[in-house]
């Protein structure tokens, strides 16, 4: 088990948390976002929202909900909050579902679940007409998240609030003086993959409260700081860390318009904690490399890393926003700190940031453990480059099986470790053994207790002569390549009888702005050998086993799944031609 740096404020539940946010941060700022008026912004305060969560749960109660599967989908707003909270916080089961899934894995989802509501914006009014005129689900109520009032036997969340204001107004407490069973299902999330594959994940109020008091105790965020809410907020990284952690610390949430405007919304809602996934981190740094050199810079640049990495280490002076300023001002002069989490940062770029004077943490964890296990705050006392950090406080964290290098199943025991997959008994039993929860992640623990994260279980390729490779290792490297979006290392055995090694390929997806800014307006092959040239250098730094022996480039993404993970069997047949 890790320590804790910071004090932090004990919760029971979810509703306990509201409560105590009120209490202490009733008038701040709890949500800011656009209006229809060019420039301006609709602030939500504490009491306001906690009000309207109160007012919606009571009328859900009303309309004989009480214990009932909700589902909640939508783009990141404001109303996907109001709807998850007043659920599950006196009314029900949340089931937050995937935005980006197409309709007829969103009705399959719909009917696994066994939802009776749903909240959703109008992106999916033609979706629910075709799933309400099938028939086949159990789904009594449609809420919109977008009309004023009911139309066509929709409801409106508006009209909901409303109608639950003069509810409470009358004195109907069913849902504010709810008692809450902190250890029963409470929140159901689907993992990511298609609708047949994928798992329902029951968790608890107490998960998901065990969890963010351990985020609590080693970050701190306050009523200063405003969250970028960027990541789908189905996933239980966003969810937990960039929608309920902000709540419980009396932060702001302010709400991306997409990836496209993510640098102009950091600006002007003045952001200072962002959590994001490393593509976006790793581009961004990218970017802001390649400026320092078309300026000239970049001499200057490295000038200052020396004198501010010199004052800190021996003088204990922090000058680094005041020496990268201009760089600072690109991102709204206000962040202080990126989370990042999903999968593994490349190093280089967590390095880069902390240098630069923005605090680059790293986190690890997954849907089944609500989802933080271990972390980093991207303090130099608290963090080590390349690791996700040490276990969390209430969390104990074993390697299953180590080699001789230590690497092995990364496994854990914690109260944030989820209850069951729900209805699946065969499932539960391979992924929680005597108590404790195995991940199928790959890593090792140093001397010091912090987690480093080699691969995963099922994507290691184990060569003939036993020797293991992570193709996320040497995909890393590839990516530092100039002009290289993405990329996929993969194993083919060999052909050869008398060659007891499979052959390491790599699958590299061209980033075709940049290319044409290196190489000009060439043809595929011109930037095969571009690639080829930088591979050959890559190899000089590994083992001969690990060799890439051959590559593909290709300007097509990727097959991945919602969250962004790369779907490695499906695209191995598409390279494979299977």
């Amino acid at each position: 088990m890790g320590k804790g740096i910071y004090e932090f404020e004990e919760i029971t539940d979810l509703k306990d948390m509201l409560k105590k946010s009120v209490k202490k941060y009733g008038d701040e700022d709890a949500f800011k976002f656009k209006t229809d008026e060019p420039g301006k912004f609709r602030i939500i305060t504490y009491k306001e929202f906690i009000g309207q969560v109160n007012a919606l749960g009571t009328t859900l109660i009303n309309l004989g909900l009480k214990d009932k599967k909700i589902a909640v989908i939508s783009e990141n707003r404001y109303e996907w909050g109001v709807a998850y909270l007043a659920t599950v916080c006196g009314t029900g089961i949340v089931v937050p579902l995937d935005r980006a899934l197409p309709e007829n894995e969103i009705k399959s989802l719909i009917e696994r679940s066994g939802v009776e509501v749903i909240f959703y914006s109008k992106k999916y009014d033609e979706i629910m007409e075709h799933i309400k005129k099938a028939g086949t689900t159990k789904l009594k109520y449609y809420i919109s998240m977008d009309l004023k009032k009911e139309q066509n036997k929709v409801l409106s969340l508006y009209e909901l609030v409303e109608k639950g204001e003069k509810l409470l107004e009358d004195g109907d407490k069913r849902f504010v003086e709810a008692k809450i069973d902190a250890e029963k299902m409470s929140i159901m999330l689907f993992t990511s993959g298609t609708t047949s594959i994928s798992k329902a994940v029951a968790l608890s109020h107490k998960n998901i409260c065990t969890n963010l008091q351990d985020i609590a105790s080693m970050f701190d965020v306050n009523p200063n700081d405003t969250f970028l809410s960027f990541l789908p907020l189905h996933h239980t990284f966003e969810s937990t860390v960039g929608f309920l952690y902000p709540i419980y610390a009396g932060a702001c949430i302010a709400y991306c318009d997409g990836v496209k405007h993510l640098a102009e919304n950091i600006k002007e809602y003045q952001i200072t904690v962002m959590i994001s996934v490393p593509i976006l981190y790793e581009n961004m740094y990218r970017k802001v490399l390649r400026g320092i050199a078309k300026k000239g810079k970049l001499e200057k640049f490295q000038k200052g890393l020396k004198i501010s990495g010199f004052l800190r280490k021996f003088l204990h002076i922090d000058i680094r926003r005041k020496i990268f300023s201009e760089i600072h001002e690109l991102l709204g002069g206000k962040v202080r700190l990126f989370i990042n989490g999903a999968a593994a940062l490349d190093p280089q770029v967590e390095k880069g940031f902390n240098d630069i004077g923005i605090n680059m943490a790293q986190g690890y964890g997954l849907t089944e453990t609500s989802p933080v296990l271990a972390a980093g705050n991207g303090q130099p006392k608290y963090s080590r480059n390349g690791s996700v950090g040490r276990a969390f406080p209430s969390v104990e964290l074993k390697i299953d099986e180590p080699d001789e290098n230590g690497i092995g199943e990364i496994i854990a025991k914690a109260d944030s470790v989820m209850l069951e997959y729900y209805e699946n008994e065969e499932a539960t039993k391979e992924a929680i053994v005597n108590g404790w929860f195995h991940t199928g992640d790959l890593g090792y623990l140093d001397k010091d207790g912090y987690l480093y994260i080699t691969g995963r279980k099922k994507t290691v390729i184990v060569l003939k002569n036993g020797k293991n490779i992570f193709p996320e290792e040497i995909e890393a490297l590839i990516g530092r390549i100039d002009g290289v979006k993405e990329s996929f290392v993969y194993g083919v055995p060999s052909t050869n009888s008398d060659d007891k090694e499979s052959k390491i390929n790599a699958e590299i997806v061209y980033d075709e702005e940049r290319i044409k800014e290196i190489l000009g307006d060439v043809d595929e092959e011109k930037i095969k050998e571009y690639m080829w040239e930088h591979i050959k250098k890559i190899n000089k730094t590994m083992p001969p086993y690990k060799y890439i022996r051959e590559i593909i480039v290709t300007k097509e993404e990727l097959i991945k799944t919602t969250t962004q993970k790369v779907k490695r069997h499906e695209e191995i047949k598409k390279v494979l031609g299977k």
